[in-house]
């Protein structure tokens, strides 16, 4: 066999990672599918208001709920074991979704579907992030954001093509196809050496090592992983000693800003805003819809070739600089009786702006972050209450979107998210750090020094 040189490394690390992003796409179509299935469920399942805001936010249950189970199996299973895992239970979840014979069953599959999505969205790039070489790893990571957002693009487009038909149980359905590509490609890539290290199989480690690394870098890589594990415990404790604390109000501080500035309130609901704004049929908000999706894709694929270039942070503040005017102008389209004719118009370029200044930014940088900033023996952990967070967040937005526009009217529910934004830029600007060109072992040894945020 040839001897693997640092070009096969890297080789590796890519098709790892693009492997390992198809968890990404699995979490995007399957957060994204309800948006245009619920058009017609909604009819067919006879559901209120309140019942579809249910039938919504099942799948974030289930999300919360894997998000907190999966810290624990991601530590004793490892990464690529539990993502195999996870692709059996997306399957599952895509199946009950599509032979569903009423409201409870749809929502127990897609609670189903949610647990494999709550691990899915924090494990893959974790794996990624613990695989990847630093100066390009934050592009790496950023593969599993474009994937994520190309599964929403991806459903956007299921949903228009069987929209005519009404065949929601196919958009559901059509979701074991890259369940099962998952799986399958996740048997051919290697386990992440650095939780090898953490579970006690250095040998294997240094193995792993040697087909993703120069032979110049192998030993220097595990001796300072190695030392990463001897300074740890491991125990859920050390998430709350005053050393991680500032780690953790960061992690979970961008976890809870990501969702509460409102952007599952357009992945869930674009095709009911362009209702709202006047479009004439769900399958013209559907392909308007599609319309944003494309606009996440390209800009998180801008974010994936700045990220390592320019910082994470400067990605993050210009982001949320964005989102808030293009909320506040949404917010005011709504408000203002003259603009009714124009209303469909202003609605989707404000969304397009919202979501394209929210994927050149607080996407990607958010999962990336939350890989990087927390030591190795409890990083597992640690995602998962971030990742908990973001999904508990979630629910919170999903479950309240229809009702707050029916209590305070649709142009200031949209004037909320865009002040929420504001605060999320002051948060991010005095306590988020930067990680761009550090190892993970060298952020780990800037908290356990008791370094600050900003330093």
């Amino acid at each position: 066999m040839k001897k693997p040189t640092p070009t096969d490394g890297t080789r590796l690390v890519y098709l790892a990672a693009g492997i390992a992003a198809l968890g990404g796409m699995l979490f995007g179509y399957d957060i994204g599918v309800i948006s245009g299935a619920i058009l017609f469920i909604k009819t067919v399942f006879s559901l209120s208001p309140g019942m579809e805001e249910i039938v919504v936010s099942s799948v974030l249950l289930g999300s919360f709920v894997g998000a907190i189970a999966g810290g624990v199996l991601a530590d004793r299973l490892g990464r690529r074991r539990l993502l195999i895992g996870t692709a059996v239970v997306f399957g599952i979840g895509a199946v009950g979704a599509a032979l569903s014979p009423g409201t409870a069953w749809l929502v127990a599959a897609r609670v189903v579907a949610g647990a494999a999505i709550g691990i899915a969205s924090f494990v893959a790039p974790l794996y990624i992030s613990e695989i990847a070489p630093v100066g390009i790893r934050g592009k790496l990571v950023a593969i599993n954001q474009v994937a994520l957002t190309s599964g929403i693009v991806i459903s956007y487009v299921i949903d228009y093509a069987f929209a005519g038909s009404q065949a929601w149980r196919w958009m559901f359905g059509l979701a074991v196809i890259p369940a099962a590509a998952f799986g399958v490609g996740l048997t051919f890539i290697p386990e992440s050496p650095r939780w090898l290290v953490a579970s006690g199989h250095a040998d294997q480690a240094r193995a792993v090592l040697k087909r993703i690394r120069g032979p110049e870098e192998v030993e220097g890589e595990l001796g300072e992983i190695q030392r990463s594990v001897a300074r740890q415990k491991g125990t859920w404790s050390e998430l709350l000693g005053p050393l991680l604390r500032p780690a953790m109000i960061v992690g979970v501080g961008l976890a809870i800003a990501q969702q509460i500035t409102g952007i599952n309130m357009v992945i869930y609901y674009a095709p009911t805003i362009f209702n709202f704004a006047g479009l004439p049929s769900a399958s013209a908000a559907i392909l308007a819809s599609v319309g944003v999706g494309v606009v996440n894709v390209v800009l998180t694929v801008v974010a994936m070739q700045l990220i390592d270039r320019i910082g994470r942070r400067p990605l993050l503040l210009i982001s949320l600089a964005g989102m808030a005017p293009s909320l506040f102008v949404l917010g005011l389209a709504f408000s203002l009786p003259q603009l009714s004719g124009s209303l469909g118009w202003i609605a989707v370029v404000s969304l397009m702006s919202y979501v394209g200044s929210f994927a050149v930014g607080l996407g990607p940088v958010f999962w990336l972050m939350l890989s990087e900033i927390y030591p190795l023996r409890i990083r597992g952990r640690a995602m998962s209450v971030g990742t908990a967070a973001n999904w508990g967040s979630n629910v919170i937005v999903a479950l309240s979107f229809l009702t707050l526009t029916q209590v305070v009217g649709k142009g200031a529910t949209f004037w909320l998210y865009g002040a929420i934004s504001i605060g999320a830029w002051l948060f991010a600007y005095f306590l988020v750090p930067e990680t761009k060109g550090r190892s993970l072992e060298q952020i780990e040894t800037h908290w356990l020094a008791g370094g600050q945020p900003r330093a």
